[in-house]
């Protein structure tokens, strides 16, 4: 069976925190590892009635194929919801609902990437994209982060060696390390992508889960004829229905819509047109409000007891929202042997490596705060530490 396999496919792992969450089922573990929305906060009563509401007056419609683009009153609620939080007019032509946003990253692999085309990508970054993207076969040119957001000398830097076709990041709360770009370093990747004529993917899963600071710019201010948008419900109403949307200039759309039609047709009807009437009928906001303000409370409880039981050696970012918070280890440590250790006292959360493309042993990981509590946070906490002083005997 193995020669049948394609090559592209033998070169793709299995998703690595897929794995660590089938270890995490284990009632006994404390798992700081899944990036997933709390689901406590899942709207459950208010997408039950809207679903009531869609079998009585959609009737059997709900349940027959439709286009491929996306409901329509879903595309106008998108479209409503990118004037209210940014001001964007946005056409409702320029927005195709997927199957979550990871489709999305599909679909531009499709519609763009050849075997050895260079594609920016921030390092650490988010490791569904590195998988997703992985299956084309592109080269993959890591660009490192500051603290500011992605290093634009770096950027410059790795242009000159050769042409990029698009730049795919995280600019607020980014998956892995939590950290968001400044207004500066926005403009200046914009400016490298004017001048370079490559595709920025803006990625904007956890931009609304802001607990501290500022709403943080995005690229389609100053280059929205370069720029993707790609969006979630996931981790705002629910990710069980699977629904993403990508925003891209006409041409490229029309490429998209072609290889979202080549894939699966379009997404699952009878669930977009759930979300649209629970959006018309709810105030999103307020929802988000009480999102915001758990995540808030357990980052601000992880960061105090992770300064209260580490050593000053072990350090921690320090975000304004979104879901993690990353780690750097010692000199001399690394993030993957310290998971066996972990383990062992029922704790888990996700090494570094798997969010670099190069596969080398890192000293980062990360923790997840969205599904905790007190309680969880103090004990796995403690079960961390235990972990890491067994690590750092053993050395």
């Amino acid at each position: 069976m193995e020669s049948l396999f394609s090559a592209r496919i033998k070169k793709v792992p299995r998703s690595f925190i897929r794995e660590i969450l089938k270890v995490s089922l284990d009632p006994e573990i404390i798992s700081f590892a899944g990036g997933i929305p709390n689901p406590a906060l899942f709207p459950l009563k208010e997408l039950e009635a809207a679903t009531a509401k869609v079998f009585a007056e959609k009737g059997a419609a709900a349940l027959q194929y439709s286009n491929s683009e996306g409901v329509l009153a879903l595309r106008e609620q998108v479209a409503a919801r990118y004037l209210h939080t940014h001001g964007f007019q946005i056409p409702v032509e320029n927005i195709l609902i997927t199957c979550g946003s990871q489709q999305a990253l599909d679909l531009l692999g499709k519609s763009l990437l050849d075997e050895g085309d260079r594609v920016l990508i921030e390092e650490p970054g988010y490791l569904g994209a590195i998988q997703s993207l992985s299956l084309f076969q592109p080269q993959f040119v890591p660009v490192p982060l500051a603290g500011d957001g992605v290093d634009t000398r770096a950027m410059a830097a790795r242009l000159a060696e050769g042409a990029a076709k698009m730049f795919y990041c995280v600019p607020t709360f980014q998956n892995p390390s939590g950290l968001s770009y400044t207004e500066s370093v926005v403009r200046e990747v914009a400016d490298l992508a004017r001048k370079n004529n490559f595709l920025i993917v803006e990625d904007s899963p956890y931009g609304e889960l802001r607990f501290r600071g500022e709403r943080a710019p995005s690229f389609y201010q100053f280059l929205p004829e370069q720029t993707v948008l790609m969006g979630t419900f996931s981790k705002s109403v629910t990710p069980g229905f699977r629904i993403g949307w990508v925003v891209a200039p006409p041409v490229l759309q029309e490429k998209l819509l072609i290889a979202k039609q080549a894939a699966d047709l379009h997404t699952s009807n009878f669930t977009q047109m759930i979300l649209a009437q629970y959006l018309e009928d709810n105030d999103l906001d307020k929802h988000i409000e009480k999102i915001v303000k758990l995540y808030g409370k357990n980052c601000l409880m992880m960061e105090q007891v992770l300064a209260e039981c580490f050593p000053a050696e072990v350090h921690f970012t320090k975000p304004d929202g979104g879901m993690f918070l990353w780690g750097e280890l010692p000199e001399g440590m690394e993030s993957m042997a310290l998971f066996d250790y972990c383990l062992a006292e029922k704790v888990v959360f996700v090494p570094g490596e798997p969010f670099y493309t190069n596969n080398n042993p890192t000293r980062s990981f990360r923790l997840s705060f969205s599904c905790v509590n007190e309680a969880s946070i103090r004990e796995g906490i403690g079960r961390f530490v235990r972990g890491y002083n067994a690590y750092a005997a053993s050395l």
